[in-house]
């Protein structure tokens, strides 16, 4: 196993609108076992293929107390929504921001899994939000999106600066 590198935002490549998977693959399988890798790592509790740099609609999540059931969605599509909570949500891609996002309280979901079967489940509460800022990223959206046009500048602004501050520190260190 791998592990990936995560884009941060405004990186463009996030915007792009995944491509359905036809067939399940191996490839598909290791992706989903590298991204599962660097979703630990980060660590998180989900992680969509675009957000590293892959433009299928794959995600990965596992939102249990331990960290140890571990779930792969592939083309997953929410067909309906209920009610409506206010959670408090991070992203791997926006590093070190958290802000109130509403979001559908209940979810119908259908996924194929890694063996290439189709099944339709009910998600609520943290599971269910998950699965909805994954497929957001799936569709070229962040939960930045959800936030008024200020507090996304001001965002931007504060992730671009932490980047720059990366960067030139790995450039001193590399020059030492």
């Amino acid at each position: 196993m791998a592990i990936l590198n995560i884009l941060h935002f405004p990186d463009p490549r996030l915007r792009i609108k995944a491509k359905p998977i036809t067939t399940v693959t191996e490839a598909h399988q290791r992706l989903a076992e590298d991204m599962l890798a660097t979703m630990y790592a980060a660590p998180g509790i989900g992680l969509a293929a675009t957000q590293v740099g892959v433009d299928q609609r794959l995600i990965v999540l596992d939102v249990s107390e331990h960290g140890d059931q571990p779930q792969v969605f592939i083309n997953p599509e929410v067909l309906s929504k209920e009610g409506s909570e206010v959670m408090q949500e991070g992203c791997l891609s926006v590093p070190g921001i958290y802000e109130e996002v509403e979001r559908a309280e209940r979810v119908r979901v259908r996924v194929m899994d890694l063996a290439g079967q189709t099944r339709e489940f009910d998600a609520d509460g943290l599971l269910a939000v998950c699965i909805q800022h994954e497929i957001d990223h799936l569709d070229g959206k962040l939960f930045v999106d959800y936030l008024s046009d200020l507090k996304r500048q001001r965002i931007r602004k504060r992730v671009e600066k932490e980047e720059r501050e990366r960067q030139e520190r790995r450039s001193q260190a590399s020059s030492l």
